[in-house]
């Protein structure tokens, strides 16, 4: 006899940009995503916040799985999945524009500010950004410096630009493999 699982349940995931670990959890509102997480970026949540470790299937971490994979390949530029990040008032608001930002776009964190109606609160905004539990799916890599650098990302620089790469917002570096 089954028993049914309660509370957080995660995957792991390798992809071609490193091993991202996707977490899901049952709630009132049903089933949802709620992190992604780059093996040994800033910010790695607790074995206790991970939950259980599924290797078999799982119709939420599969099709979370699936969906980051075909981004990764460039064939996915949109995600279908339910998502319920964890945060303050203020970092739900910050992640909503994220997931407003189209592929193959960017923003500044200034811009965001503006855009919440906090133009001098671009470092909250970052903190916020950078603390974003559902990486790639929450799109914290489209946000660049003020000058469009590629300021600091929690799963590495490197990631962010690969990322921007495949969705087209900025040339392959020269040399680069893709």
């Amino acid at each position: 006899m089954n028993v049914p699982l309660t509370g957080p349940r995660h995957r792991i995931l390798p992809t071609r940009l490193g091993t991202y670990y996707l977490a899901a959890e049952d709630g009132p509102e049903g089933d949802a995503i709620i992190g992604v997480w780059r093996e040994d970026q800033s910010y790695m949540p607790s074995a206790e916040r991970l939950g259980t470790r599924i290797e078999g299937p799982d119709p939420l971490l599969d099709a979370a799985a699936a969906q980051i994979l075909e981004h990764l390949d460039g064939s996915r530029t949109d995600f279908t999945l339910p998502l319920r990040p964890q945060g303050t008032p203020f970092q739900q608001q910050v992640w909503a524009v994220l997931r407003a930002i189209p592929c193959g776009s960017t923003t500044t964190y200034g811009q965001i500010a503006r855009q919440i109606g906090s133009p001098r609160a671009a470092q909250a905004v970052g903190r916020a950004v950078g603390t974003n539990p559902i990486s790639v799916l929450v799109p914290c890599h489209r946000v660049l410096g003020s000058a469009g650098a590629l300021t600091g990302y929690a799963g590495g620089v490197e990631t962010k630009r690969a990322l921007l790469e495949v969705e087209g917002a900025i040339p392959p570096e020269a040399g680069a493999e893709g």
